[in-house]
């Protein structure tokens, strides 16, 4: 018969934690608790394994589970002397969630569970105290009332703010038993009104019904949004735990709270936390009184004229503190803990890894190394990549008052103020009178790379996390929230409108690119800071990784942050970028527009020099390092306008008819341009620009060589193609270029001709394209697109839907498909090294900054990975973690 429920407590426990994904982490941490002998209140765990059967078979229970419980209850029931549902001596719990990653505040949790109009009374007797199991009854009401009965807590509160304005107090701890007593009715008579049903009297009812309740809250729509920002897939499912009740609000003499083993904000070891006397442990968190400090140092330091409870309960707070060291011992890092304190008896409700900040996590294991409780290796693993994002950009106070307008997608970290902007020339006018500004567009496309570089961040009401937007903004280290769908922009009447609220062209708003919120106004910044503990982490994961990290970067900026984050190359220079530039893109238009090859020369021959100076900076600045450029790669109707005013002012500026413009837009228009006319099909075409490009770069090589004394090796990569043949038509012109500028400057240089794996075919016929490539980069963004058949700009529509009903546990263009896009990297690395045992192998999709992409790409050996410049530092410490796991 397959075991659906857990026991603890008493000193021993039926799991441990390790069995986290069985268990749920509060559940294994209860079981570990017990079994080390901590004061932990019985209880039992209702596995994962639950929700999913529950889900999998229309929200019904598998057959043997109520026995089960049943057998539980009886167990917790013979280590407390009380029994569930028993007039005299009741048994009460607490029924609460517990995924395998924590996920606070998200789920549903019941307490008090088993009072009743008899129990409530036994409960006053054995208690002596009337005031406390009323006080206990009418929290039962209202919990369960919300979370089970789906009455909103608004109106219990309404009732509770009535009655202590009717007795003249502000706290609820001044109110005595008979207030209790006659809040309790109005409740149930709420209740019944809302529900059309007596509230239920039945604790076997009331169990179930919180039971089924905490299954159902894995799905609410926070738990759901929390998963999705955090990559939790939803088909694992959340336990819930079964707890004996100890209560904190029996007196003076009782208190609940919560605290850190070390301050989660700064890493200090120190103890942090609060808690209340004559409390439940919701009253904490609830703000309807003031919590209390818990070490006497941190009450001195907050200036709090409340007692400590190391002054307040000094026993329980000499026992807590040994709880506290011994837990951290035991788990060999940070523990958030909740405890409670019942006349005087300290009680251990939960243990959990303890979530704090980039900074603190950076100090605390480092300070853990030094202490010997870790070593170097497991400090390295112990820090979350993603988070290193707090440091490398401007964050918002964390003290400041903010006021919501919208909530949409984190998808570049960082915040920034400044006025709204509709369009990039408005941005650029902006910028260069010195006003920051926030570039609201629906969504943006790359002609707008010059607004986009001009304004502090951009905001979009359409795309995702991988969308131009956020790929742009995160390339340029700009904060970006996208796919804010409840807004509406108008561009006609410049302006944007969100939940009643409309905001015009030149009203101030901050945008938090790590949590997706736009805040009206300014709200304060706070900079970021590269603490010692940053440096020294990042050495040692610079020594543990065997992958290089690159980055991918277009302008010298690009290229300079990057190093300065420890970049060791550039992976992926995209062309198409320079040619958007204001005092470029006429020249790129007149290459588009000319009737023959030698109108196109004269053109690009304009473009030549500026290119070659692009690619010097670029080569000057990585001195030595390896710098991958693309060539050119999107359609040619991208640099052409496709307005009627704007066709008619880049007319005149290029001296053509618009009808010339008009029509050449119109010939170069096309139904699917992912798919159409380019990348190699362009060289295909229009060979002098692919040997334009060329020369730039050998001539730039050249001169970088010989400014800074560093041999410069280009790495030129040929986009988009799928045959041997498209590659060895454009390493022809390549080849014949690079003689060209040797015998014209005397000059001998060294290169590499390589490709970029972005469609299937290309991966199936790895081993013939070795052939002629010298390297391969995965450019996983078109490849995730061409293996799934599905545009990345328009997949935000129904993958939301595909998470939620875990047809997917994560978004493919976030983290790399391992089974389908993964295995044709596995096969082109393997079809690739076979034809040519030394050829180079990166990535530099967006999949490159992302730290389970990076743990695919050590599996997969490639060489190297290669990211936007301010995710160079979670590439580095992310390939050290790869390489640290694949060691073992």
């Amino acid at each position: 018969m397959a075991k659906w429920v857990y026991t603890f407590g008493d000193g021993k426990a039926e799991g441990d934690a390790g069995q986290r994904d069985l268990l749920g982490g509060k559940g294994a941490n209860l079981a570990e608790m017990s079994s080390l002998g901590l004061p932990v209140p019985p209880g039992m765990t209702i596995t994962t394994e639950v929700c999913t059967y529950y889900y999998e078979n229309g929200e019904t229970y598998p057959p043997e589970l109520a026995g089960q419980v049943d057998e539980a209850l009886a167990s917790i029931a013979a280590s407390t002397g009380r029994t569930f549902g028993n007039a005299d001596m009741p048994l009460l719990v607490s029924v609460r969630s517990g995924a395998r990653i924590s996920m606070p505040g998200m789920m549903d949790t019941v307490l008090n569970l088993g009072l009743n109009d008899t129990t409530v009374k036994a409960l006053a007797e054995n208690a002596a105290s009337e005031r406390f199991a009323y006080d206990s009854y009418r929290r039962f009401i209202q919990m369960y009332g919300d979370v089970v009965l789906g009455v909103s807590m608004r109106h219990f509160d309404e009732k509770l703010e009535t009655l202590k304005y009717d007795k003249g107090v502000e706290l609820d701890t001044e109110l005595d038993a008979d207030d209790w007593k006659a809040l309790i009715e109005n409740y149930k008579i709420l209740v019944q009104e809302e529900t059309g049903a007596p509230f239920p009297q039945d604790p076997r009812d009331q169990l179930w019904g919180a039971i089924g309740a905490v299954f159902g809250s894995w799905r609410n729509e926070r738990a759901i949004t929390y998963r999705r920002l955090h990559a939790i897939p939803e088909r694992w499912g959340t336990a819930v735990t079964v707890q004996a009740m100890v209560f904190g609000n029996m007196g003076e003499t009782s208190a609940t709270g919560v605290a850190f083993t070390r301050n989660p904000s700064n890493g200090e070891k120190a103890l942090y936390g609060e808690f209340l006397i004559n409390a439940q442990g919701e009253d904490v968190v609830a703000g309807i009184r003031t919590p209390q400090d818990i070490t006497e140092k941190a009450r001195i330091a907050a200036a709090s004229d409340k007692p400590s409870m190391e002054r307040a309960l000094p026993e329980a707070f000499k026992e807590f503190v040994a709880v506290c060291d011994k837990l951290e011992a035991h788990y060999r890092d940070v523990q958030d803990l909740e405890f409670t304190i019942e006349r005087g008896k300290l009680w251990m409700l939960q243990t959990r890894s303890g979530k704090r900040t980039a900074k603190a996590a950076l100090k605390i294991a480092v300070d853990m190394v030094e202490e010997g409780l870790i070593t170097e290796g497991e400090a390295v693993k112990r820090i979350e990549p993603a988070s290193l994002d707090q440091l490398l950009h401007p964050t918002i106070d964390p003290s400041a008052k903010k006021e919501l307008f919208a909530k949409a997608l984190p998808a570049s970290p960082g915040a920034a103020a400044g006025e709204i902007v509709f369009s990039s020339e408005e941005a650029e006018r902006l910028a260069a009178l010195g006003r920051p500004c926030i570039l609201c567009r629906i969504e943006t496309s790359p002609e707008d790379i010059s607004g986009m570089n001009a304004a502090g961040g951009i905001f979009t009401t359409r795309g995702g996390m991988t969308s131009h937007a956020a790929v742009v903004a995160r390339g340029m280290g700009k904060p970006c929230v996208s796919g804010a769908g409840s807004v509406r922009i108008s561009y006609a009447e410049g302006t944007m409108t969100s939940g009643g609220v409309t905001l015009k062209t030149g009203d101030k708003i901050t945008i938090d690119g790590a949590t997706g919120e736009v805040l009206l106004g300014e709200v304060p910044m706070q900079n970021p800071e590269l603490s010692g503990e940053f440096q020294r982490i990042m050495g040692w994961a610079d020594a543990a990784r065997r992958m290089r990290v690159r980055t991918n970067a277009d302008t010298p900026h690009d290229a300079r942050t990057a190093r300065d984050f420890g970049a060791e190359g550039i992976g992926l220079c995209r062309t198409e970028h320079m040619f958007f530039d204001p005092s470029r893109i006429n020249a790129m238009r007149e290459m588009i527009l000319a009737d023959d090859a030698a109108g196109r020369r004269a053109a690009l021959d304009k473009l030549l020099p500026m290119q070659r100076e692009d690619f010097t900076q670029l080569f000057e600045i990585m001195a030595g390092l390896p710098v991958t450029i693309r060539l050119l790669d999107p359609p040619l109707h991208e640099f052409i306008p496709h307005g009627d005013e704007e066709i008619e002012e880049v007319a005149a500026a290029l001296n053509v008819s618009a009808d010339k413009l008009r029509n050449r837009a119109r010939t170069l228009d096309e139904f699917n341009p992912m798919l159409g006319h380019r990348g190699c099909r362009l060289a295909v075409s229009y060979p002098e620009i692919a040997e334009m490009q060329a020369r730039a770069i050998f001539e730039a090589a050249i001169a970088a060589a010989q400014k800074t004394g560093a041999p410069v090796v280009p790495e030129v990569m040929v986009p988009l193609v799928s045959l041997k043949t498209e590659l060895d038509f454009v390493k022809k012109r390549i080849d014949a270029t690079a003689k060209a500028v040797m015998e014209e400057t005397g000059q001998t240089f060294t290169y590499q001709v390589g490709t970029m794996v972005e469609l299937p075919r290309a991966a199936l016929n790895a081993d013939a394209i070795a052939e002629a490539a010298e390297f391969f980069s995965f450019g996983t963004n078109d490849l995730t697109q061409t293996t799934f058949g599905i545009s990345r700009d328009d997949a935000g529509v129904f993958l939301g839907a595909y998470l939620r009903e875990s047809i997917i546990d994560v978004d493919p263009f976030v983290s790399i498909d391992v089974d389908g896009v993964g295995e044709l990297v596995r096969i082109a690395a393997e079809k690739g090294r076979k034809t040519r045992p030394d050829i180079k192998l990166g990535i530099c999709g967006e999949h490159g900054g992302d730290p389970a992409s990076i743990a695919f790409c050590e599996s997969v050996a490639l060489d190297y990975v290669s990211c936007s410049p301010f995710r160079v530092p979670i590439a580095r410490l992310a390939a050290a973690q790869a390489a640290l796991n694949a060691s073992g």
